[in-house]
């Protein structure tokens, strides 16, 4: 893992904490933002709602080991 993956960031969208690589923002193709966000993101651009986002992102904590911090 190189040095700059454990940067500690705030992301500008949600202004939580993250770890790690950057998602892109789909608003404008260059600000990088948490995984959750850029997750959510993708999620609106099919229709899905809030309550059902929450629902896919908890699903995606539990089993990838992650905590809300990314």
């Amino acid at each position: 893992m190189k040095s700059t993956d454990r940067k500690k960031r705030i992301c500008p969208r949600c202004g939580q904490v993250y770890y790690g690589r950057p998602a892109v923002s789909r608003e404008d193709g260059r600000t990088p933002i948490c995984h959750d966000c850029g997750t959510r993101q993708a999620l609106e651009s099919i229709g899905v709602d809030e309550k059902e986002q929450d629902s896919i992102l908890a699903s995606i904590h539990r089993c990838s080991g992650r905590g809300q911090e990314g």
